[in-house]
């Protein structure tokens, strides 16, 4: 089975699920779905990014401050971000994310529920070469530095920009904070 057979849950806009169809279905009719964003940092709070192989099915060759990815059909949020998270930095007895909020990203081509969380890696690293063409851990100021230079993938663009203003004390238009389920 290709990532394209994968079957999702469709959702609607209270994030309610209204039928289910292959990824690379909802992907190329634009059906909302559910992803995780999983912020990950190394034992001295640096960031992991990474840039997304040229074969993904969604934003290619972008980078991300981000691992994730979508939750399968019946997958809860946390089942997928534990899962998303230990896969794509090849890593295993990670701990589990903890999750902060939720928001509907709407893209001009894609809209999903973005469930964001944040780990702490403190295991060695051997990302999947499926999904990671390249990574390296940063620190804050030097993802900043990034961010007008670098081709970003938009959804985790958006999910870094609702997160800070999140740690902030600002909750942007759309977050739910709830039990991620």
């Amino acid at each position: 089975m290709t990532a394209a057979d994968e079957i999702l849950d469709i959702v609607d806009e209270n994030d309610e699920v209204v039928g289910q169809a292959p990824r690379g279905e909802a992907t190329a009719r634009g059906l909302r779905h559910r992803c995780v964003f999983i912020e990950a940092r190394d034992a001295e709070g640096r960031l992991f990014v990474h840039r997304r192989t040229s074969t993904k099915l969604v934003f290619p060759s972008h980078y991300d401050m981000f691992v994730g990815g979508v939750v399968g059909a019946g997958e809860s949020y946390d089942e997928a971000a534990l899962r998303e998270a230990e896969e794509e930095l090849g890593v295993s007895g990670l701990p589990r994310p903890e999750p902060l909020f939720k928001f509907l990203y709407a893209g001009p081509e894609h809209t999903w529920w973005s469930y964001i969380y944040q780990v702490r890696c403190e295991l060695p690293v051997n990302p999947q070469v499926e999904e990671v063409a390249w990574h390296t851990f940063l620190t804050d100021d030097e993802l900043t530095e990034r961010l007008g230079d670098w081709p970003w993938v938009p959804d985790g663009l958006d999910a870094h920009h609702r997160l800070r203003a999140f740690r902030a004390g600002r909750a942007p238009a759309g977050d739910r904070r709830q039990s991620a389920g």
